[in-house]
């Protein structure tokens, strides 16, 4: 269990919590935060009302939940949850690797802090599986309470939008990032 989930109470709490503070300006509806999250309905139920008792959630009547940013210590709990959400590069891999064969994995935007790039995750590989990779994707949205935006090729279309000075590749590799995984040598380059 992660350290900060023991302090927050339960993974669910903490994963609402980064869901409420990467997202502050979004009101969801429960059946949507659960999703997201990756909680059960009734975890998310219950950690919804006490967030909402801690007055760090508002109830937003017929429309949902959403961050209150009026709450006393918003910006400190905020700024505390940001710091300290990233997800550990072998278990990004290990949650990846379920999609296929992998052959580059290279990370930028809100993984390297790089807010110009058009993309958080690329993966190359063979064999990828676009349902599994779509789950692991999720998966990874619900640790960091953010959305992903990601591309999948496989190592033939890689090559090819490579060969074209591809925008997405550029956009991508001309912006900070960095490679969990690079069995084709383009970090090198």
């Amino acid at each position: 269990m992660d350290p900060l989930s023991r302090i927050f109470g339960s993974p669910a709490r903490l994963k609402l919590l980064r869901l409420f503070v990467f997202n502050d300006d979004t009101t969801f509806p429960a059946s949507i935060v659960a999703f997201r999250a990756r909680t059960s309905k009734d975890a998310t139920r219950k950690e919804l009302a006490v967030l909402v008792a801690a007055e760090f959630v508002k109830k937003r009547t017929g429309k949902g939940y959403m961050a209150n940013k009026k709450f006393a210590h918003y910006n400190a709990l905020a700024e505390f949850v940001r710091a300290t959400t990233e997800i550990d590069d072998a278990d990004t891999i290990a949650v990846l690797k379920k999609a296929g064969s992998l052959r580059l994995v290279a990370l930028s935007g809100l993984f390297t802090g790089a807010l110009e790039s058009k993309i958080d995750l690329l993966v190359v590989g063979d064999k990828l599986e676009e349902r599994p990779l779509a789950t692991a994707v999720r998966a990874l949205e619900a640790e960091i309470g953010r959305e992903i935006r990601y591309a999948s090729f496989t190592t033939e279309q890689f090559k090819y939008r490579q060969g074209v000075y591809d925008r997405l590749l550029r956009d991508l590799f001309d912006f900070p990032h960095r490679a969990l995984i690079d069995k084709l040598g383009v970090t090198n380059t």
